[in-house]
């Protein structure tokens, strides 16, 4: 079953619920800054995902520009920036889809249905 990281008020996250839904995939979900993701999720999650760091930020979202993190990032180890990341859901992109070989993040329909079989 996919594991499914949302936040609820975000519309791109309506969407990609409302997608798999739809497409009947099961998925646990789980509110991104009720549960933020661990450091330790993340760091298995970027490795499961083969995904570059930084496609873990959400660089739209205001608490990203407030800590001016464009700027501080480049200076900071992949640990520093796991434990940030650990700190508010806030600052995690989203939605997440987690499946079992394979992290998404972002919603992007045509690499959603491509990951599931779809």
């Amino acid at each position: 079953m996919a594991l499914f990281v949302w936040y609820p008020k975000c519309s791109t996250c309506r969407k990609a619920e409302a997608w798999l839904k739809e497409h009947g995939v099961s998925f646990t979900a789980r509110h991104i800054v009720e549960e933020n993701p661990t450091a330790q999720e993340l760091a298995v999650w970027k490795e499961q995902g083969k995904l570059p760091l930084k496609s873990f930020f959400n660089t739209s979202g205001q608490l990203y520009r407030s800590m001016n993190l464009k700027e501080r990032l480049p200076g900071m180890s992949e640990e520093e920036q796991l434990a940030l990341l650990a700190t508010d859901g806030m600052l995690v992109k989203r939605p997440i889809l987690v499946l079992e070989d394979r992290v998404l993040t972002g919603f992007r329909p045509e690499k959603w249905a491509e990951a599931l079989g779809l």
